[in-house]
């Protein structure tokens, strides 16, 4: 493997719009409970309006700051820091994360024990110490046009949920973006994130590409990170589903054959229509089949307008949507 120079154990990298308080939780989370390795912090700002990077500036001035002038999405501004990492890993870690004691520390020692590993994740919490999804599956037809819930019962080992008590470190097809540690000797060799993924997929591709390069992705559940997940996370937003739609295409289109993509994009306008049609006979009554109706009418139109990429949140306020 390739020889790089490291000033740092670990370089954290966290992209941020206008998650000001959210975000001053997670640097305090970082100061008061990493001990044993050395770490630099960096903060990507795509262009908020709360006031982020003039908290960041007074109250964490060891952080090294970016700053944006429009909101250029999850890849792209986590590349920027990621070109200028000093750390034999790098972190990428969401605003909305708290990071838990030795949680950083066990990654550390694992992958340093581990030197084929890539990437690896840590097991997410719920604020009340509930486990989150932490890990993915690659996506393929059957997860994107199957019932994930069933696939779960019938393959628990192959579509593992959250309810899975998992007790030791094992390897997997992915891991869940909000707190990743990625091999710096595997960048150089795979590759940033790729940037034409605007806020989704980024690091489904991204552990795909290393698992295809070679390296192995793991996740370990003795690292423990709060995932406090904005309230956001829980309303329908139009822009941001189309650039869940936008960038789930794409990643069809990189790794799977043009048969593959055409059978994905024809199952999922069936399965729009039907929810079309059954959302069509509730809608008078609830406000939440009312909210998804809009949605999936959006989503038909856009469509049938040709799938433009000017449709999404490109250039657009999402809102503090989390991921």
């Amino acid at each position: 493997m390739t020889s790089i120079s490291s000033a740092y154990d670990v370089t954290i990298v966290i992209v941020n719009y206008n998650t000001r308080e959210l975000l001053a939780a997670c640097l305090e989370s970082l100061f008061t409970v990493i001990s044993g390795i050395s770490f630099e912090v960096w903060v990507v700002d795509n262009a908020s309006s709360d006031g982020s990077l003039d908290m960041v500036g007074s109250r964490f001035p060891q952080v090294r700051c970016i700053s944006n002038r429009t909101n250029l999405g999850f890849a792209r501004a986590n590349n920027q820091a990621i070109s200028q990492a000093s750390g034999r890993y790098v972190v990428l870690l969401n605003s909305d994360t708290l990071m838990m004691p030795m949680s950083l520390e066990t990654i550390v020692t694992f992958m340093d024990k581990h030197q084929d590993i890539g990437v690896c994740g840590g097991q997410l919490l719920n604020h009340d110490g509930t486990l989150q999804n932490s890990i993915a599956n690659t996506p393929t037809l059957a997860t994107e046009l199957l019932n994930k819930s069933v696939l779960r019962r019938l393959f628990p080992k192959s579509y593992p949920g959250k309810e899975r008590q998992i007790e030791v470190p094992i390897e997997v097809e992915s891991v869940i973006g909000a707190c990743m540690v990625v091999s710096r000797k595997a960048i150089k060799e795979v590759g940033a994130l790729d940037e034409r993924y605007f806020f989704f997929f980024e690091e489904t591709d991204w552990c795909l590409s290393m698992k295809k390069a070679g390296w192995q992705v793991w996740f370990h559940p003795q690292a423990r990170i709060v995932h406090l997940q904005g309230a956001s996370a829980n309303r329908i937003h139009i822009p941001a589903r189309i650039e869940y739609w936008k960038s789930r295409y794409l990643f069809f289109r990189k790794h799977s054959s043009l048969a593959a993509f055409r059978l994905l994009q024809g199952g999922l306008l069936v399965r729009l229509l039907l929810s079309l049609v059954a959302q069509a006979v509730v809608v008078l009554f609830s406000a939440d089949a009312r909210s998804r109706f809009v949605l999936n009418v959006t989503l038909f139109r856009w469509h049938l307008y040709g799938c433009p990429p000017s449709w999404g949140i490109c250039g657009t306020d999402i809102g503090g949507e989390s991921r």
